[in-house]
């Protein structure tokens, strides 16, 4: 496989935009068909965009966290479901930008440069709470691992070149194994059947004794044992998805209100988009849509200026502002979708028009992780200066 290698944070938005407007024009077909975007994926990987977060010095463009952002919110506004499959994909580099050795990162970088992908199974069914890992990393003789257990929602690993496995190793402590997704042992399950993102492949993984060399494992643990951005950079990326969401069904909407929606017979106008009740209503929802951007915007920026001066301080920043946007992107994304329909009028719930596909995605991805402990932390962290937790979800 082979990419281009993107040169800074200008040309990966323009190759972004470019992007999202290719994919935009498929998305509901996909949707509707519940057709799996390999071959958007391959277009990903071959733009360079997968590897934007490389470190400079490792031949990347290494672009900010707000350049980063803003590729998810557009690739979000065209397809919810394509947006999400690299989100973890830039979680599991940014474990190897942290935790790597020297010789990891120059392998792994290459990897990236070259157009490889990340998946994910990090998440498993039936435990405790999210956090109660129970895949292990059996050690053995030889400083390799046996890696067995089962993971779910593991959205991207039936699209990925390594898959990386969150499970426990010696001491209960946590690791990462990257997993090449032919490797002896793993089987990936097409079973993903939710409401939205039905094109996201976000299924089963089963890892039966996988052998793993000991130099594709990573400590994770250690991660989250100083001021760190992990979580940080994983929920701006979330809230850039939900704030994409937020935009397309807009977007969507005055499409259809002005070309196919009939104006109500008491309005007096000629057209729907003269209505002044459906102008007021368009412009509650666009100062919704154009809130979550900003907020968006002004977490990556103190992301960015927290991972120029990293502290317990600036990482509390951090999490708080992305806590905030998240927050305000998710219930955004799914009101803006559902006003889709009571805007546009009856037609619009047609199932033929698919137009539900934007609250379908938001009402699935918004599921993720509970904004109500967001907000909880903002609070916290407002009335008594209590920094948020240091555990990859703020």
């Amino acid at each position: 496989m082979s990419a281009h290698v993107i040169a800074d944070d200008a040309e990966a938005l323009a190759v972004a935009a470019a992007l999202a407007e290719e994919f935009r024009a498929g998305a509901s077909a996909r949707d509707a068909e519940r057709r799996l975007p390999r071959e958007e994926l391959d277009r990903l990987s071959a733009s360079g965009l997968l590897a934007v977060t490389v470190p400079a010095e490792h031949g990347g463009a290494d672009v900010t966290a707000a350049t980063l952002a803003e590729i998810f919110r557009l690739l979000a506004s065209a397809d919810g479901s394509l947006a999400q499959i690299p989100q973890s994909h830039f979680a599991y580099v940014n474990v190897i930008r942290r935790q790597g050795t020297e010789e990891q990162r120059k392998f792994f970088f290459a990897e990236l440069l070259a157009g490889r992908r990340f998946g994910n199974a990090q998440s498993e069914a039936g435990t405790r709470h999210v956090q109660d890992i129970r895949t292990r990393l059996a050690p053995q003789p030889d400083g390799s691992y046996l890696l067995t257990g089962v993971k779910h929602y593991s959205t991207g690993a039936l699209f990925a070149d390594w898959i990386p496995v969150l499970a426990r190793a010696e001491e209960d402590k946590l690791h990462v194994a990257y997993v090449p997704r032919d490797a002896s042992g793993v089987t990936v399950v097409d079973d993903w059947d939710g409401l939205g993102q039905r094109t996201t492949a976000s299924g089963t993984v089963r890892l039966e004794r996988v052998p793993v060399p000991g130099d594709r494992v990573l400590p994770h643990h250690l991660t989250f044992e100083g001021p760190q951005l992990h979580g940080a950079v994983a929920q701006l990326l979330h809230a850039a998805i939900d704030a994409g969401i937020a935009a397309g069904a807009l977007a969507e909407a005055a499409e259809f209100v002005r070309t196919k929606s009939r104006p109500w017979f008491e309005s007096g106008v000629d057209t729907a988009a003269e209505d002044p009740l459906l102008i007021q209503r368009f412009g509650e929802l666009a100062l919704q849509v154009r809130a979550s951007e900003a907020l968006l915007r002004e977490a990556a920026r103190t992301v960015d200026a927290a991972g120029a001066d990293l502290t317990d301080d600036t990482a509390a920043e951090a999490s708080i502002a992305v806590a905030a946007a998240k927050v305000q992107a998710a219930q955004t994304a799914v009101d803006t979708a559902s006003a889709l329909f009571e805007v546009s009028g009856t037609r619009s719930a047609l199932n033929s028009l698919n137009l539900h596909r934007h609250w379908r995605d938001a009402r699935t991805h918004t599921l993720h992780d509970p904004t109500r402990w967001k907000i909880q932390h903002i609070g916290r962290y407002v009335l008594n200066g209590t920094r948020p937790p240091r555990h990859g979800l703020l």
